[in-house]
């Protein structure tokens, strides 16, 4: 089988993940503080073990040596990371929605440990907590953040402060990671620092504050995504005319090798 296979294979393949992490950023376009993923690709080598060997050795390096040393390309994919770029914010009309303008996350309690979030689509429960729209609570400076019943006047200042009828409830905590790359996804915009990664999560970064009743939008430039999508597209048809020409060679000489003249 031909190196043309190999190659173009990894290639399709690459494509694919592509597309699946297009297709990702697309769907969630509308998605409240969704941050969109992005991919890098790198060529990988395939060695022969005489690649290896580079000093002049008059018995191996005085004939030419079969096959020829050579170093065959096969992209793949090799880093992907989520963009947490800051996005637009967006009027929501409702006193319980805040925002993040500049770096930081929410903390919010879940079965898992606290998780960070950059989705401030907050509600209150009958009981007066106050919770995202997946029903974990959000954390302050002294853990949930609990509102007396009735209120009239909700108000959340920009340092996070939370006055209830002009009195203070709590305070939501806003905090920063040393490493926002270090951080993985486990859906609902929710996020940890990674095992090993060395992300740490620290005070709350500094020039960032809080607005009410502003949502962040996602990160995703649809026109964007859709180019790519395009491009990746017919990068996989290319790759797969690849296969399919070189499919055609291996067919054509086996049929050919020993066959008389």
């Amino acid at each position: 089988m031909q190196n043309a296979m190999y190659s173009a294979l990894f290639g399709a393949l690459t494509n694919e993940h592509r597309m699946n992490s297009i297709a990702n950023n697309l769907a969630n376009v509308n998605t409240t503080g969704y941050k969109r993923d992005m991919l890098a690709f790198r060529d990988t080598f395939a060695l022969y073990a005489h690649d290896q060997i580079m000093e002049p050795i008059p018995n191996l390096r005085h004939d030419p040596l079969f096959p020829e040393a050579q170093h065959m390309a096969r992209p793949r994919m090799a880093v992907e990371i989520t963009d947490f770029q800051q996005a637009g914010l967006k009027i929501s009309g409702s006193p319980f929605d805040v925002a993040i303008s500049g770096p930081g996350f929410f903390q919010v309690e879940t079965p898992d440990g606290p998780l960070l979030t950059r989705n401030g689509h907050f509600r209150l429960t009958a009981e007066g907590t106050l919770i995202t729209e997946q029903g974990y609570p959000v954390l302050g400076e002294g853990g949930q953040i609990m509102v007396p019943g009735g209120v009239r006047n909700f108000t959340i200042a920009e340092d996070g402060r939370i006055f209830a009828d002009n009195e203070l409830a709590g305070q939501i905590a806003l905090v920063g990671v040393t490493d926002e790359t270090g951080l993985e996804k486990l859906g609902h915009n929710l996020f940890r620092p990674r095992d090993g990664s060395g992300a740490e999560i620290t005070e709350t970064p500094p020039g960032s504050f809080l607005a009410q009743g502003y949502l962040e939008t996602a990160n995703v430039d649809a026109v964007y995504e859709m180019v790519n999508m395009i491009e990746a597209q017919r990068q996989f048809e290319a790759y797969a005319k690849i296969m399919q020409t070189s499919q055609t060679i291996d067919s054509e000489v086996s049929q050919k090798v020993g066959r008389g003249r």
